[in-house]
């Protein structure tokens, strides 16, 4: 017998196994339907025993404080800098039209008219809006943070790099560090540094260190032989070749890493308000408790426009190639964007000088849609009240509660023979041990009905989601004008902080079951789409040319060819959307569920280390199990298509 039909027939039997046991659940003793007490490990107390530990009889307290002071110092000079906190040096607030002009030189240096528009209009925006405070609170945060996590992650990777054994250890810590939800970060930076700005970038810089340190690896790993050899022919030395050969060589995949660094800090410093992280994220908090949904859409707006811009900013410096022209024998023909900028800025300080609007935009003054947008929602919201609650009701009365009962009503060891079944179909005994591990310790730690209402809220989102995203990334991919203009809708829509997310939801359905599932349901649509699109849009045209050739109707080419061909490509869309809904669901916790979320927030409140550090690798394993099945399974499936 093949080992493929071995394998199957082991699945087929594990799964045969785990229906009777579902099925013959009355006759299941109660430690099979739920592990008994004694099985459970106090996984929280042995954590909080090693923080402790750590915290008091190592001395690793002070170490963090004398980092959270320098920390602190440097948030004070960029809070100086940018909103005029009474701190050293003492120079600021810079005025807002010269923040603007900079931001507007600095997209036209790197990318032209386009990206100055759009820079230096965010920085206009947020100015005639009244939230300049609150924005710099947040910007200011970001300065700090992300130069840290960028020569954290640059040494790490390098190290990491010279190091085989060291990367082997790491890349596993990786995994479950970029696994993690945000929340699980603030718990532990919460006992060791306190609350507020100082705390907030400290688990930014935490949370967002792990892209860099990969991409860094990544960038080294790629660079040419030849490359290293023609150093070695110049007599560079080993620090040499490494500072001016290999670095340099890696300088598109480091600057990427450092695009994604950048996007993490402002996913985390809006988060970070649940630890009293002023700026944006805190107004936006304040706003969505108190339902303002105008005042909503405007913080809304500005952190979506901040996030664009920051991304765009960023990729265009990583894009951006080193010219080599001809060097102009004039000092100002060299410098003539600096001097602009200087200019620039020369002007914008006087006219702050003579006229107060132009350094500070005061509440009175700020102009304001909310009025409007509250106005128009209530219209809105009257005018499809009947379809949100027909909807509300139908989903929750016949999808979530009844899917919810039925992952509840499994007996756990039904779940591990599930799941057992699953791995060993995809792919053989270790993806069976991997999952029973996973799910194994998990249902070990005392949290398994909190996760399995966790592990339907993604399962049904991710369904939801992937009925959605997948007719309309075909339909994206059939013309290529289309699917580009789409591509870019899922690329603006990627840079979003989550928390954005949440605002349409709570305007449509309150605060409910239902705005968790549509909050997650938009949030992971986004990589169903865009890999459906480019998965579709690689298919060799030559394949399709033969299946032209052949007779085929367009609907057969797309289900026996494009496809099949795309299916690799679509795997990995689906693991971003099951990790990208597993984040939101924990964030969605937010605006009401009862699952491993809801827990890991009164963790948060309560500063419970192990707890905390518990749900949040429970939420982990979750996400990696799913990454290595769909791993498996997309390896398997382009053996099979020989790519």
């Amino acid at each position: 017998m093949p080992p493929s039909a071995h394998a199957g027939r082991v699945g087929q039997m594990l799964l045969a196994l785990a229906v009777c046991m579902a099925m013959g659940k009355a006759l299941l003793p109660p430690g099979l339907i739920r592990p008994p007490d004694w099985l459970i490990l106090p996984f929280a107390d042995w954590i909080n025993a090693a923080f402790f530990f750590l915290q008091n009889d190592l001395g690793l307290m002070a170490v963090t404080r004398a980092f959270s002071d320098v920390v602190d110092w440097l948030l004070s000079v960029t809070a100086n800098l940018l909103y005029g906190k009474s701190r050293w040096p003492n120079l600021g607030p810079i005025p807002w039209i010269v923040v603007a002009a900079t931001a507007f030189m600095a997209g036209y240096a790197l990318k032209g008219w386009r990206l100055a528009a759009l820079a230096g209009g965010t920085f206009v925006w947020i100015a005639l809006m009244g939230q300049w405070k609150w924005a710099m609170e947040t910007l200011s945060v970001i300065l700090v943070a992300a130069p840290f996590s960028v020569a954290l992650g640059l040494g790490t990777g390098v190290l990491a790099w010279r190091s085989p054994w060291f990367d082997r250890v790491l890349n596993p810590v990786l995994n479950i560090a970029q696994s993690l939800p945000h929340f699980a970060y603030m718990i532990p930076v919460v006992v060791f540094i306190g609350v507020g700005p100082k705390a907030g970038a400290i688990v930014t810089i935490i949370f967002s260190v792990p892209p860099m340190i990969r991409m860094t690896l990544l960038g080294l790993k790629m660079v040419p032989e030849e490359v290293i050899e023609a150093g070695k022919m110049s007599g560079a030395t080993r620090w040499q070749l490494l500072t001016r050969v290999r670095i340099p060589t890696a300088r598109s995949q480091i600057l990427i890493g450092v695009n994604q660094v950048i996007m993490q800090c402002l996913a985390m410093v809006v988060l970070a308000s649940f630890i009293g992280m002023p700026g944006l994220g805190q107004k936006l908090l304040q706003l969505l408790q108190s339902l303002k949904i105008g005042l909503s859409v405007e913080i809304g707006v500005t952190i979506v426009l901040l996030a664009v811009t920051l991304d765009r900013l960023s990729k265009a410096w990583a894009l951006r190639l080193p010219e080599h022209a001809e060097p102009s024998p004039h000092w100002l023909g060299r410098n003539r964007l600096l001097v602009i900028w200087l200019a620039l800025c020369v002007l914008g300080v006087v006219l702050a000088h003579f006229v107060p609007y132009f350094l500070e935009v005061e509440r009175k003054q700020a102009l304001s849609v909310a009025g409007p947008i509250d106005a128009l929602m209530d219209r809105f919201i009257r005018l499809i009240a009947p379809v949100t609650a027909w909807l509300r009701w139908f989903l929750i009365t016949w999808v979530l509660i009844p899917t919810r009962d039925a992952y509840l009503w499994m007996p756990f060891s039904a779940v591990l023979l599930l799941l057992a079944a699953v791995g060993w179909a995809i792919g053989g005994v270790r993806s069976a041990a991997v999952c029973v591990a996973y799910f194994g310790l998990i249902a070990l730690s005392g949290w398994w009905d909190r996760a399995m209402i966790t592990v339907y809220t993604v399962t049904v989102s991710v369904l939801i989601a992937a009925l959605i995203g997948l007719p309309l990334g075909i339909w994206a991919a059939r013309r290529p004008v289309r699917a580009e203009r789409v591509l870019l809708i899922c690329d603006t829509a990627q840079t979003f902080p989550s928390f954005i997310y949440l605002i349409p939801v709570i305007m449509l359905f309150g605060v409910s079951d239902v705005a968790v599932v549509a909050a997650v349901v938009v949030f992971a649509a986004v990589p169903i789409v865009r890999y459906t699109i480019e998965g579709l849009c690689s298919v060799p045209p030559e394949l399709i040319e033969a299946a032209d050739m052949s007779g085929a109707t367009r609907r057969q080419t797309l289900w026996h060819v494009r496809l099949p061909m795309a299916l690799p490509t679509m795997l990995v869309g689906a693991n971003q959307s099951v990790m990208f809904s597993l984040f939101m669901v924990i964030i969605a916790a937010f605006i009401g569920t009862q699952d491993l979320g809801q827990e890991m927030q009164r963790a948060l409140s309560t500063t419970d280390v192990g707890k905390g550090v518990v749900l949040g690798l429970a939420v982990a394993f979750m996400g990696l199990m799913t990454d290595h099945l769909i791993t498996r399974w997309s390896e398997a499936r382009k053996r099979a298509l020989g790519l």
